[in-house]
């Protein structure tokens, strides 16, 4: 699926384009199915700060079989299932990567759990663990709960054990936050967010914010932190980029946090797959699971990315490179 002009969703079109070479260092890898993200709408937007020449296809995880290897490729080895961080051209049947962002996958993940792995779980951990320091016992407060790394954050945040407080626009969302571990639900359209968090932490706040919506909650975010509350600035989905009064981080000695896990991955690639490593055990011991809101072939790109643009997804959208269920 191209894009050949900047724009919405549905500059998305179907090509045909020759197979593709690793080169040295690289893994083709046949797609099977590739996870939808908010970034990969940015992107075809060209708002997003990586700016890929045209035309390109969107697309930054999937999950396949290997197809080949370049030279010097030591790990990964053709008919590995594995899953991948390409961070452009994985709307497609086939998408080249660098080998040190292509992991093999327990036998007991299915392709679909593998595609919606990599970047969400990846950024919540990177978040919660290397820039945060949360640590059992601390209040988590979790903003857009129910989306693709909202929906992580909460399931991280159980396994670390913190006392998770989950934040979204819906009762059905809430539930969907309920049943992945939250411990406690707000709802943020009907209920003035301060008031509910000083309610449920008696006025002593909360120690980690993790939010990748910004907008207006941002602010009494902030203003909710414990002394040393780390505020986690992941995203804006809401599309309003929120100004943070430094003063109140001043008045808790607290921390604002930036989570870029991309950018951070490809510069610790050592550290990012010690990450994985650990939430593919995790994974495996029934800690973690992804979930998968709706499932759409490949041409139907352009739909499956005007959901997750619309803040229409709970949980995660994938795309399927062969026959539907």
């Amino acid at each position: 699926m191209l894009c050949r002009e900047l724009g919405g969703p549905e500059n998305l079109l179907a090509a045909e384009v020759p197979d593709l070479v690793a080169g040295p260092g690289q893994v083709v890898v046949d797609v099977r199915s590739a996870g939808v993200n908010f970034p990969d709408g940015l992107i075809v937007a060209g708002t997003y700060q990586t700016k890929p020449p045209l035309p390109f296809s969107p697309g930054s995880e999937v999950a396949g079989v290997v197809r080949a290897v370049g030279e010097g490729v030591t790990g990964p080895a053709p008919g590995d299932r594995v899953m991948a961080f390409c961070g452009i051209g994985g709307y497609a049947e086939q998408v080249v990567v660098t080998a040190e962002r292509v992991h093999p996958i327990p036998d007991d993940m299915d392709l679909d759990h593998a595609a919606a792995f990599p970047v969400v779980y990846g950024t919540s951990y990177h978040g919660l663990v290397d820039r945060a320091r949360l640590r059992s016992g601390e209040t988590l407060l979790v903003l857009g709960a129910s989306g693709g790394v909202g929906l992580t954050a909460v399931q991280i945040g159980k396994v670390l054990g913190a006392r998770v407080i989950a934040a979204a626009s819906s009762e059905e969302k809430l539930n969907l936050c309920a049943e992945h571990g939250a411990d406690e639900l707000i709802d943020y359209r009907e209920t003035d967010l301060a008031s509910r968090l000083k309610e449920i932490t008696g006025g002593a706040g909360v120690d980690v914010v993790y939010d990748p919506v910004g907008g207006t909650a941002a602010d009494t975010a902030v203003r909710a932190l414990a002394w040393g509350g780390r505020y986690l600035t992941v995203g804006y989905a809401s599309g309003d980029i929120p100004r943070v009064g430094m003063n109140r981080l001043l008045l808790k000695e607290g921390e604002l946090l930036g989570v870029l896990w991309g950018a951070w991955a490809g510069r610790n690639p050592g550290a990012n797959a010690e990450n994985m490593s650990r939430l593919l055990e995790w994974y495996s011991a029934g800690l973690l699971r992804p979930h998968i809101d709706r499932r759409y072939p490949l041409a139907e790109a352009a739909a499956a990315l005007a959901v997750v643009m619309n803040r229409e997804a709970k949980g995660k959208i994938v795309l399927r490179t062969g026959e539907m269920p």
